[in-house]
C-alpha cells in the first residue's frame, strides 16, 4: 500500500462509539481532520452504509463514501480507527474500521490492498489488536 495514504494523525486506537453510525462519523471526522475530505464526505459515508454494509468480516469494516461524494475528496487517504470495546454493526461486532477516501477509481487498488492484508489471519489479528501507531504502520505499509 502507498505510504502517502496514511497520515499518522488518522490512526486512532482507543476510541469508543455507541453504535455503527457514531463509529462511521468518527472515521469520517479523522479523514476531515487530516484534510483528505471535506465535511459532506461524512454524510456520504453514512449514506453508503445505509445502502450497502461495509462490514467485511473478522470484526472489520471499511466505511467509505458514495460515488457522488468523490467530488469532496481532496486526496486519497485512509484512516484506522480501533474500537477495543466493539461496536454493534448490524448484529456483527466490529473492533476495527479502516475508512477510505479516494478520488476517481482510487478506491479499487486501496480495497485490493486492504483485502490482501485482511485475508492474512495474522496481519488482520495484528491490526485488530494494535495498541500503538507503529504496529498499524508495520501491517499496512
Amino acid at each position: 500500500m502507498r505510504d502517502d495514504l496514511l497520515d499518522l494523525r488518522a490512526v486512532l486506537l482507543h476510541e469508543r462509539a455507541a453504535d455503527r453510525d457514531e463509529a462511521i462519523r468518527r472515521c469520517g471526522r479523522a479523514l476531515v481532520d487530516v484534510g483528505a475530505v471535506t465535511e459532506p464526505y461524512v454524510e456520504a459515508m453514512l449514506e453508503r452504509e445505509r445502502t450497502l454494509s461495509t462490514y467485511v468480516g473478522e470484526g472489520v469494516a471499511i466505511p467509505h463514501g458514495t460515488a457522488a461524494a468523490k467530488e469532496v475528496v481532496r486526496h486519497d487517504a485512509i484512516c484506522v480507527v480501533r474500537f477495543p470495546g466493539g461496536v454493534d454493526w448490524d448484529g456483527e461486532r466490529v473492533t476495527l474500521c479502516v475508512g477510505i477516501a479516494a478520488k476517481g477509481d482510487g478506491h479499487v487498488p486501496l480495497l485490493a490492498a486492504l483485502a490482501d492484508i485482511l485475508l492474512d489471519p495474522e496481519r488482520a489479528r495484528a491490526l485488530r489488536e494494535a495498541t500503538e501507531v507503529h504496529q498499524v504502520v508495520k501491517e499496512l505499509m
